[in-house]
């Protein structure tokens, strides 16, 4: 699916939709993970912050995005939530072997690509 949107050719309502689908393709991936359907909307809400065009990640400001009165309910998740970390790395793994994959592919990370600020 993301191989289809970066070949060209698509229209941007056609790339916007593929995005759509596959970020609610990833969400409904990780929700088995969570025990509640509270946490699940949590979860998929942190999600869309983290990957929302807020320029800063602070805790108000995701809860702030996510419409959350304070940081609480994220910092509820991820602090004292019942998930599998080490489920939801293999499940992001698989995802992105999935639609990003290859027989000679390379995932690299460089930590000096991202600037410190503050």
């Amino acid at each position: 699916m993301i191989q289809d949107m970066m070949s060209g050719g698509t229209s941007v309502e056609e790339t916007l939709e593929l995005w759509a689908r596959s970020l609610r393709s990833a969400k409904d991936r990780m929700a088995p993970l969570f025990t509640q359907k509270r946490v699940v909307d949590s979860a998929c809400a942190f999600l869309d912050v983290l990957i929302g065009n807020e320029p800063r990640k602070t805790g108000w400001m995701r809860a702030e995005a996510a419409g959350d009165p304070g940081p609480w309910r994220q910092q509820a998740l991820l602090g004292r939530g019942h998930w599998d970390a080490d489920a939801l790395r293999d499940v992001v793994r698989d995802y992105v072997i999935e639609h990003l994959g290859t027989e000679e592919g390379v995932l690299v990370i460089d930590e000096t690509g991202f600037l410190k600020k503050g």
